[in-house]
């Protein structure tokens, strides 16, 4: 919306051009989001302290969460609350990219919001029910798929790029909308497994986010995109203030939700940040990227999945409890340790997929 008001402003004064460029609206974009964020968290905080929506920690974990009993939740809300503000103010609305990826995360938002309010509440321990809450993630995962599909203009915006490779890319065709929906659903998830610990699922969110801004700064730019062999992508580029809001809204959250966390963000927040980051991956065409950044989240999601695996075929547990962070803590990590030696893995593999970006 400030876009529109700053172009009408350069008729005026040619200075207000500087608004054009995407790096300004990026940096604004983040400072929009962390200032929202920081404002409307205490108060968020004290209400969702009022009506009680506190978490409930089972009694079979980790004896150091019972304490975290009646932490607020659903504190999700508001990272979407400062991504949209933020993205509606300083993108361009007419960019169908925008659109796409901010729909596709406040619909995953919805569904988590859903299952936290009946969990919360009305009490409801089942919260959404498992098939109608992957029902429904089902059907906003193809939607964006199809919108992302039908949005491209050329093979290159529909291949499966191979990292650290020169040129190698799988053209998908119409297969490019089922590895789109695993993408956002998978890593919509993953997100939602790893958020157990104070600050451990939303740092890591923001460093990734951070990084997927590079890639997608660098396919929305012709002469960029041209240097390092990766597809321009023209429009995509607009994005990169889609992902500065998720940058400055993580780091205002995680002001409130950094150890001892006054506020969890619950399935609201978690749900709608992994939809986020899959499908900024798959607008800028990274998604193996995406898999190495995000390589805590993927760790965690496999540990479930081995744990219930082992367990079905064996009747034996692989680590002392899954997620993966809970097996760390049982053989008596702090919670701080855990979280920090988490973000320091994730630091190192973000630095490895952007690497991708010139070994090839």
């Amino acid at each position: 919306m400030l876009l529109y008001l700053t172009e009408w402003l350069a008729e005026v004064h040619s200075g207000f051009d500087v608004f054009r460029y995407l790096t300004l609206r990026a940096i604004l974009g983040v400072l929009t989001a962390l200032l929202i964020a920081l404002l409307v968290g205490r108060p968020m905080i004290r209400r969702l302290r009022s009506y009680k929506i506190g978490q409930t920690v089972r009694d079979d974990g980790p004896q150091s969460h019972l304490s975290k009993s009646g932490t607020p939740t659903m504190g999700g809300a508001l990272i979407l609350v400062a991504v949209g503000i933020a993205t509606l103010l300083w993108a361009d609305l007419t960019n169908h990219y925008v659109w796409i990826v901010l729909l596709t995360t406040l619909g995953f938002g919805v569904i988590g919001l859903v299952d936290d309010y009946k969990k919360l509440v009305l009490r409801d321990p089942r919260g959404l029910i498992a098939r109608w809450k992957y029902f429904w993630q089902t059907l906003v995962g193809f939607a964006a798929a199809i919108a992302f599909y039908a949005a491209a203009s050329s093979p290159a915006e529909t291949a499966l790029l191979i990292p650290y490779t020169k040129n190698l890319a799988i053209q998908l065709g119409p297969w490019f909308i089922l590895l789109t929906y695993f993408v956002i659903v998978g890593a919509s998830n993953a997100v939602n497994l790893t958020d157990g610990l104070d600050g451990l699922a939303i740092m890591p969110t923001v460093l990734v986010a951070g990084a997927l801004a590079i890639f997608i700064y660098a396919a929305g730019h012709a002469q960029i995109a041209n240097y390092l062999l990766i597809p321009h992508i023209p429009e995509v580029g607009e994005l990169v203030i889609f992902c500065g809001a998720l940058v400055g809204a993580g780091l205002g959250f995680l002001w409130f939700n950094a150890y001892p966390a006054q506020v969890f963000m619950g399935d609201v927040g978690a749900l709608a940040l992994g939809a986020a980051l899959g499908a900024v991956a798959v607008a800028a065409r990274q998604e193996l990227v995406l898999f190495i950044m995000g390589g805590v989240f993927v760790m965690e999601t496999v540990s479930v999945m081995l744990q219930v695996l082992s367990f079905k075929l064996t009747g034996k547990r692989i680590f002392r409890m899954a997620p993966l962070h809970h097996h760390f803590e049982l053989k008596g990590w702090p919670e701080p340790r855990v979280i920090v030696r988490f973000w320091i893995v994730t630091v190192i593999l973000v630095l490895i997929g952007l690497a991708s970006l010139k070994i090839r």
